[in-house]
């Protein structure tokens, strides 16, 4: 369902600061350090998954600094909504996978539905190994099998936005990370 722009404004004024700049960037300072012990001599193909995942793989390569590739996938499950449903592969990685070492760098892990259709898929498609990282783990007992090797932050069950997730469309470009307040 389609939002105005004053809409996402009156969401913003009513929501919860979860996760200021500071502690997101001291978050991903912890996780560019652990990917880097993993993943600094393995020639490694980092994928961000669009579009949520664009602000925290652009913060984690200023981060790395070992040489690499990067490459983007597009699959999503909300088109924009804030209700999962069926995946729908937009655009799917022009790098070959054959023999690389993956890391699979999405904003948040909710159901892990995504991330793990994106696992078999790197891993059908002849990845030596595949690893992922998400800016955000949301707490809850709904998780598929999918877990994340690099975490920067847990939030509880609640619909959150910001640093690159959005609300309907809307205020991925926050620099923190919001709650929506149930009414």
């Amino acid at each position: 369902m389609a939002i105005t722009v004053n809409q996402a404004r009156q969401v913003l004024e009513n929501s919860e600061c979860c996760f200021n700049h500071k502690q997101i960037e001291a978050a991903l300072d912890v996780m560019a350090s652990d990917i880097e012990i993993l993943l600094q001599d393995k020639n490694p193909l980092l994928l961000c998954v669009m579009n949520g995942g664009l602000i925290t793989m652009a913060q984690l390569l200023l981060r790395l600094q070992f040489p690499l590739q990067y490459d983007y996938i597009h699959a999503t499950r909300y088109q924009g909504g804030t209700q999962g449903s069926e995946l729908n592969w937009i655009s799917k990685p022009s790098a070959s996978l054959e023999n690389r070492n993956v890391l699979i760098v999405d904003d948040i892990l909710d159901e892990g539905l995504t991330m793990a259709a994106i696992v078999e898929y790197c891993n059908c498609n002849g990845a030596a190994t595949v690893h992922s990282a998400v800016l955000v783990n949301k707490r809850h007992d709904r998780k598929s099998l999918a877990q994340a090797d690099f975490t920067g932050l847990h939030v509880n069950d609640r619909y959150v936005f910001g640093y690159g997730m959005d609300y309907k469309g809307y205020l991925r470009n926050l620099n923190g990370i919001y709650a929506v307040i149930e009414e």
